[in-house]
């Protein structure tokens, strides 16, 4: 539904066409970014949607996992017209081993659970069910009207059940009711979290076309989902920037349960970067991966405490969502999560152990040095957060203060070009492996009959 759209706010949809290959390549197909209706609670279109990313999913629907986290590295994201079904995909949401036959009743599940856990909470604090509102926030009012209007389809939209489908769900929530009974909440820590979220919901950036006009009101779609992640994530509860966060997935998927099961799916690996103890690590690993590569602004930026480099915490956490043009940065997201690193690594592991076997039925005596293990600590998104400090050396060493370290990454946003700094990041990825294996190389290269036998070609190629 497409209503009170201006020419601007409408992209040509295309498949990807790449200037290059790696995650640098340009994606001429951008995002059909236009003002939307309010998410509705599930699409069930997306259980039996296709892929046509070649050779990704099977002729029953299941997916090659791997295939397409490298199709996601090497095209440099998906197509706009793909992001939401593979997005399902990538954060966990669907099994990649399931079927399309299987996923419309594995979808059922996913909404009837997420209903009961919802009603859960509203009934034990029915005053957090809708959102405070102080009368001076005019837009909000207008959400609130069209997410009460958006509630009223979705009930009148049940009336039409016929009956096996009714009973069908009612066995199903019955199913789910038995799952969740024994869950309680802690009432004043989920009230904190509901006050926190309703201070921060309203401060989603509201100048993106999904949350313009009727689309308001998914920030009342946003709300419910968190505030229900954090009813039933205690351990995590909610933090600051989960709603910039969160309102990503549901621009991308436009569904409330399913932007929830992504969400949570997404959580699960990175919720402790949003705890103390996880932001400390993440600057820990970024200033020691810094210090490898340049010692000099290592040196000026990382204090003891390392509150000089704190300012990255925030680049990390969103994925860069405020340094890069929008849809470049749910690009950049996507290519951040189809876990790349972690597959070159594999390659590296494997490299190294053919390496080990060839020395070990070998009939050469002279001693061979240990290929050294590429730091599977140091992720992408930490290289790339390296390569913008480097980019930018001349400037930070110029810093002498918080104020003008401030003042520099608030220069910054929206204006980084993201395909440039993808290949300088790619570059430093490399020339870090590179350098990492580079005194073992030096004594079995020249032994090499074949450039095709030993690591770096191997990691080369996954560049091209």
């Amino acid at each position: 539904m497409i209503e009170s759209c201006d020419e601007s706010h409408v992209e040509s949809k295309g498949q990807n066409h790449l200037d290059s290959n790696g995650p640098s390549g340009k994606l001429k197909g951008v995002q059909c970014s236009v003002c939307r209706s309010v998410a509705p609670v599930i699409s069930p279109e997306s259980a039996c949607a296709s892929m046509s990313l070649p050779g990704v999913m099977d002729a029953e629907g299941r997916v090659d996992e791997s295939r397409l986290r490298m199709h996601i590295f090497k095209n440099g994201g998906v197509a706009p017209d793909e992001r939401g079904l593979v997005w399902r995909f990538l954060f966990g949401m669907y099994p990649c081993s399931s079927t399309a036959l299987e996923r419309p009743l594995l979808l059922e599940q996913m909404a009837v659970r997420y209903q009961v856990m919802k009603r859960k909470w509203q009934q034990l604090l029915p005053g957090a069910v809708h959102l405070r509102l102080n009368g001076t926030d005019a837009e909000l009012l207008t959400a609130v009207k069209y997410f009460e209007q958006r509630q009223d389809r979705e009930q009148n939209n049940q009336q039409f059940e016929s009956e096996e489908a009714g009973e069908k769900m009612s066995f199903l929530q019955l199913q789910a009711q038995v799952l969740f009974k024994r869950v309680t909440f802690d009432l004043e820590e989920l009230q904190e979290a509901v006050r926190i979220i309703d201070k921060d919901v309203p401060r989603t950036d509201r100048d993106l076309p999904y949350f313009r006009n009727e689309g308001l009101g998914n920030l009342l779609v946003l709300r419910d989902i968190l505030i229900t992640y954090a009813a039933f994530h205690p351990e995590v509860s909610y933090a600051q920037g989960m709603n910039d966060l969160c309102s990503r997935f549901l621009e991308v998927l436009h569904s409330e349960v399913d932007t929830y099961w992504s969400f949570s799916c997404y959580m699960e690996k990175f919720s402790k970067d949003f705890c103390a103890d996880g932001l400390y690590r993440k600057m820990e690993l970024e200033a020691a991966l810094l210090k490898e590569l340049d010692p000099q602004l290592y040196s000026h930026l990382v204090t003891d405490n390392m509150e000089k480099i704190t300012f990255c915490h925030r680049w990390l956490l969103l994925g860069f969502q405020r340094e890069f043009e929008h849809s470049d940065a749910l690009r950049l997201f996507e290519i951040f999560s189809c876990d790349h690193l972690e597959l070159i690594s594999q390659q590296v592991d494997r490299a190294r152990y053919q390496e080990r076997l060839a020395r070990k039925y070998s009939l050469e005596d002279e001693p061979v040095k240990e290929l050294q293990a590429v730091n599977r600590d140091f992720t992408f998104e930490l290289f790339m957060c390296a390569t913008i400090l480097l980019e930018n050396r001349e400037a930070l060493l110029s810093c002498r203060n918080d104020a003008q370290l401030i003042q520099f990454t608030s220069s910054l946003q929206g204006k980084m070009d993201l395909n440039s700094t993808l290949k300088k990041t790619e570059e430093h990825f490399y020339n870090y492996c590179k350098r990492s294996a580079w005194d073992y190389l030096r004594g079995r290269c020249r032994m090499r009959k074949s450039k095709e036998d030993h690591f770096l070609y191997q990691l080369r190629n996954l560049f091209s």
